[in-house]
């Protein structure tokens, strides 16, 4: 797992606590948890193509 990855997926988990605290009535905070959220997908999403890619040019050397 590369860093991408775990920073991804901790400001992912951040984002839904947010989101969930949110929905007891604060719109802000629930739309600020959806952001970070999102955004912690996109970063794992970045470190899972990382990885990927590394498997595939480490298979091919």
């Amino acid at each position: 797992m590369n860093r991408d990855q775990i920073k991804g997926r901790i400001t992912q988990a951040k984002g839904k606590v947010k989101e969930v605290a949110g929905a007891t009535g604060d719109d802000r905070l629930e739309a600020k948890g959806r952001v970070q959220k999102t955004a912690g997908d996109l970063r794992g999403d970045f470190g899972d193509a990382k990885e990927r890619v590394k498997d595939a040019f480490d298979r091919r050397h």
